[in-house]
C-alpha cells in the first residue's frame, strides 16, 4: 500500500457518545489525513439510524463548501449509508466509502422492551452493500454477521439479495477500535481490599443480573472485596443493581457514571474486572481495564476468546456461572498470582492503542483513495 499524499476524510457519526465518540475523535486527532467530523448527539438511536441522513446531508454540504472536496467518507454502523450517499451524491461524488461496524442490529441481543423489528438490520445490510469497504472491529464480529445474514435475508418474499453476500464479504476486513491507552500509563495503586470493577454500560446486553448474582454468591462464601460500578448509565437501569445496593451496599465504593479523572483512578485501583456480557463485538472497557493492570474474568464466548491469547484462556475465561464465582474467589484469595497474570496480559492490549491503530486506518484510507 502506498502512503500517498494526505486526503480529506469525512467521518460521519450519528451516535456521537461513549465509545463511538472516542473512536471518531481519536482518529480525527491522530490521522495524518484531514478529518472533518459530522455528528449528531448520541441519543434516540433508532431515530438516528432512520432520520440522521437528511439532517446530516445539510451539514455535509457546509463542510464541503467551507473546506474542500471529500476524498473518503467513513461512516459508523449507526449510519444509513445508502440513504446518506443518495442525499449527498452531488457533494461527495467520486468519494470512496468505508463503513465501520462497531456493532450490528441483526445479532445484537434485543431489549426486553422491544418488539422484533427487521428495519435496523436491513439498514446495516444496505449500508454494507453501498460501501466500497466494510470494516469490522473484530474477526468474531465479521464471522457472526456473515453467518447470520443468509437466514435473515431468507425471511423476505423475493429478490432476497442472497447472491450479493459473497461479494459484500469480499469487501470486508477487520481493523481494531483505536483506544487512548497511553492516558492510563502511570503508577497503579491497588486497593488493600480487592476492588472488582464493572465498567461496562449498565444495560441488559451486558448481563448485569449474572454479575450481581455472582457477587452475592461471593459474599456468601465469605470473600472480602469491594465493588465499583462505573459503567455508562441511561434513563432505565437494570433492577439487579438495586438488589446489589440493598444487599451489598457497604461494599460499593463507587456507584455512577465516572468522569474521566475518576474513571482512570478506578482503573488504576481495580484488581479485577468482570464481564458477564451477552453481547460484545470488541470490548473497549475490558481492554482499558486489562491495560491498567486489572485481572480479567470473562465469558468464554463472543469476542473474548479472540481478544485473550489462548495461553491465558484457562486462567481468565469461564463457561458456567459456577466457574465465574470460582474464578472470582480464586482471584481475591490469590491477588499476587492474579496480578502476575494481569501483568503478562497488559502489554498485549497495546495493539489497540491509537499509536498502533491510526497508521493502519491511514494506510487503508490511502489505498482505497488511490
Amino acid at each position: 500500500m502506498s502512503d500517498g499524499p494526505p486526503v480529506h476524510i469525512l467521518l460521519v457519526e450519528p451516535y456521537f457518545t461513549g465509545s463511538h465518540r472516542a473512536w471518531a475523535e481519536g482518529y480525527a486527532q491522530r490521522s495524518r489525513h484531514q478529518v472533518s467530523l459530522v455528528t449528531h448527539e448520541g441519543r434516540f438511536w433508532k431515530w438516528r439510524m432512520q432520520g440522521a441522513p437528511l439532517t446530516m446531508a445539510s451539514e455535509i454540504a457546509d463542510v464541503v463548501a467551507a473546506k474542500s472536496d471529500v476524498d473518503v467518507v467513513i461512516a459508523s454502523s449507526m449510519t444509513d449509508l445508502a440513504t446518506l450517499l443518495g442525499l449527498t451524491r452531488k457533494m461527495v461524488a467520486g468519494a470512496r466509502t468505508v463503513l465501520y461496524m462497531h456493532e450490528n442490529q441483526l445479532t445484537y441481543p434485543p431489549s426486553p422492551r422491544d418488539e422484533p423489528d427487521a428495519t435496523y438490520a436491513m439498514i446495516n445490510w444496505r449500508s454494507m452493500a453501498a460501501a466500497d469497504l466494510v470494516v469490522f472491529n473484530s474477526d468474531f464480529h465479521r464471522s457472526e454477521w456473515f453467518t447470520a445474514v443468509p437466514a435473515f435475508l431468507r425471511n423476505f418474499p423475493d429478490y432476497r439479495h442472497e447472491p450479493m453476500i459473497d461479494e459484500v464479504a469480499s469487501r470486508a476486513e477487520v481493523l481494531p477500535v483505536g483506544i487512548d491507552l497511553a492516558r492510563l500509563d502511570g503508577t497503579f495503586e491497588r486497593a488493600d481490599v480487592p476492588l472488582i470493577l464493572w465498567n461496562q454500560r449498565c444495560e441488559h446486553d451486558k448481563g448485569p443480573d449474572e454479575f450481581v448474582t455472582a457477587l452475592l454468591a461471593l459474599d456468601e462464601r465469605g470473600a472480602d472485596f469491594a465493588v465499583a460500578l462505573a459503567g455508562e448509565r441511561f434513563v432505565s437501569e437494570p433492577s439487579a443493581f438495586d438488589q446489589l445496593r440493598t444487599r451489598l451496599g457497604h461494599r460499593i465504593v463507587h456507584d455512577g457514571y465516572a468522569d474521566e479523572a475518576t474513571y482512570v483512578d478506578l482503573l488504576r485501583r481495580a484488581g479485577i474486572v468482570v464481564s458477564t456480557a451477552l453481547q460484545e463485538f470488541y470490548g473497549v472497557a475490558i481492554t482499558e481495564a486489562i491495560y491498567a493492570g486489572a485481572f480479567p474474568i470473562l465469558p468464554d464466548r463472543l469476542v473474548y476468546p479472540e481478544r485473550i491469547p489462548p495461553a491465558f484462556h484457562g486462567d481468565v475465561l469461564y463457561r458456567t456461572h459456577g466457574e465465574l464465582v470460582d474464578k472470582l474467589e480464586w482471584a481475591i484469595g490469590h491477588m499476587t498470582e492474579s496480578a502476575a497474570i494481569a501483568e503478562r496480559l497488559r502489554p498485549l492490549m497495546a495493539e489497540s492503542d491509537w499509536s498502533a491503530v491510526a497508521p493502519r486506518y491511514d494506510a487503508v484510507v490511502a489505498s482505497i483513495s488511490d
